[in-house]
């Protein structure tokens, strides 16, 4: 990656000019069978979306706390970057009363009503699908971000020094997370081209790591599993074997 990278949105930037065709996060959920494949193209192209309803239709600004309340998932990925782009600060798990916004799976909507910003809920619904009934109080994102433009600019430009992430007690600017998952990458034996897969949450910086910011920060791409325990141990070899996995961090 770009030795000049400061942000998480800046990995994003770099991963799509080298090679946008590749992969970048393949995810499974072993409770549904779900599997769905992003290349870095359609990934970038669902944060730019998503960065554009969070500037534009939530009127989200750099500082503002976002309340993140979604297990580890593609689309939480895709929220984790789209705030890096407009400079919201993401708080995994936050308490939705203390935030500027909230973004909440099916789960956890009654905990969530708590925010007295705006409020954006997912159904986490197979290939990104709506909810049969809307949640009161909540725009439902599946149906919100189909329309947002395909690229994004932020109305002002992101600070690498800024607040960027909070999870499980651990609080990382733009910069500091970058530099985490560049020494992460290394840690797990990252390089270009590698391919990590992984059962760990999106609770804590590990699971973040690993379930996105150190194959980004390396040029990888992630397998990231949700119930993986559900998986047997002759299944999770033979996902290994077809997923082409270089490497695990379950």
């Amino acid at each position: 990656m770009n030795a000049s990278d400061r942000t998480p949105a800046d990995l994003l930037r770099s991963a799509l000019a080298a090679d946008p065709a590749r992969p970048l996060v393949t995810f499974y959920d072993d409770a549904t069978g779900e599997r769905v494949e992003l290349s870095v193209a359609t990934f970038a192209n669902w944060v730019a979306k998503t960065a554009n309803l969070l500037q534009g239709d939530l009127a989200a600004a750099p500082g503002d706390r976002l309340a993140l309340l979604l297990p580890a998932h593609w689309q939480s990925a895709v929220w984790l970057l789209a705030c890096s782009s407009v400079g919201v600060s993401v708080e995994v798990g936050g308490d939705p009363a203390d935030a500027d916004l909230v973004v909440s799976g099916p789960d956890t909507l009654e905990a969530a009503r708590a925010c007295s910003g705006e409020r954006v809920a997912l159904a986490l619904r197979p290939l990104g699908g709506r909810f049969p009934q809307p949640p009161a109080g909540f725009a439902d994102y599946a149906v919100e971000v189909p329309g947002q433009g395909d690229r994004f600019a932020p109305y002002a430009p992101v600070d690498p020094a800024a607040p960027a992430l909070a999870v499980g007690g651990l609080e990382l600017t733009g910069a500091q997370l970058v530099e985490r998952a560049r020494a992460d990458a290394a840690d797990l034996g990252l390089s270009h081209g590698s391919r990590l897969l992984t059962g760990r949450a999106y609770d804590s910086w590990e699971g973040l790591s690993a379930g996105l910011f150190a194959p980004l920060a390396a040029g990888g791409s992630v397998v990231l599993c949700r119930h993986l325990g559900k998986l047997s141990q002759e299944g999770l070899e033979k996902r290994i074997e077809s997923e082409r996995v270089t490497n695990t961090a379950v």
